[in-house]
């Protein structure tokens, strides 16, 4: 029996490319997001290629009960998960008084709650089986506060930190627990936030090394990963200290995303 995967947000960016890559490594996928006809496409043409199962569960993770009605579903076709990848995301950016308030609500439900309320409902299952593995999808934007992303960078610190906590209580009982920090990566989540310029230093790298730096620090079992030089030296290397001076620092670099009207232009849905 092949192991499971299952990937939120599988049906564009980096979950879309978690799902190719595992496909090609003989996963069975449980590809979860809410654009049914691009995940059954993506689910067929991957079966087709690698001989695998692909499965297609349809839920916006926005909802308070995603993760319950996940696992019931899970639970009713008899699927059990031996690799959990919470990719699902998006982010909002600008003057905090300029972004919805029920935006960014269901961007912490997204980022943060669902992510939580899925390792709650399926890692118990792993530890049974004395095997598993979760990779949590933070950001470079995460190691450090970053005004006019605040609710975003803050979120990605939550999971930052979540995803190393995680790892240090189950290291020695099978369960392997990844963070991946990627920087700016050319996915649909520029087009949910409202404009390039959320990629603040200017560059961008594509899905396919940022996930295969990913699976090769899995197989490593390090705790997290900056794939990318100049995204690990950034991480690394700038001080985390004084706090207010940092803050000021990313301050100055992140204002780019502001208009000349100080705000930035009205975000799209979150892709899904």
């Amino acid at each position: 029996m092949h192991s499971a995967a299952l990937i939120t947000g599988a049906s564009s960016g980096l979950g879309a490319e978690f799902a190719t890559q595992l496909a090609a490594r003989g996963h069975d996928l449980i590809l979860v997001a809410r654009s049914e006809g691009r995940l059954t496409a993506l689910a067929e043409r991957l079966a087709a290629e690698h001989g695998i199962r692909a499965h297609v569960l349809v839920q916006d993770l926005a909802e308070p009960d995603a993760a319950r009605q996940i696992a019931g579903r899970l639970a009713a076709r008899g699927l059990s998960v031996d690799l959990l990848v919470n990719n699902a995301g998006f982010g909002t950016c600008g003057r905090f008084e300029d972004i919805a308030a029920d935006r960014d609500h269901d961007q912490l439900m997204v980022n943060v709650v669902a992510l939580v309320d899925l390792t709650h409902a399926l890692l118990p299952g792993m530890l049974e089986r004395g095997t598993g593995a979760v990779v949590n999808v933070a950001s470079t934007a995460g190691f450090q506060p970053s005004p006019y992303f605040a609710v975003y960078s803050a979120a990605k610190g939550f999971v930052l930190n979540f995803g190393l906590a995680l790892r240090q209580e189950y290291r020695g009982r099978g369960i392997r627990v990844l963070t991946l920090c990627p920087g700016p990566v050319d996915t649909p989540f520029f087009e949910a936030i409202g404009t390039r310029k959320a990629a603040v230093n200017g560059s961008m790298t594509t899905p396919e090394p940022v996930v295969r730096a990913a699976l090769r620090a899995l197989d490593r079992d390090r705790g997290y990963v900056t794939p990318g030089l100049g995204n690990a030296l950034a991480a690394h290397l700038l001080p985390r200290r004084p706090r207010t001076l940092v803050a000021a620092i990313a301050e100055r670099v992140t204002r780019k995303v502001l208009s000349p009207a100080g705000a930035v232009p009205r975000p799209k849905e979150y892709a899904a």
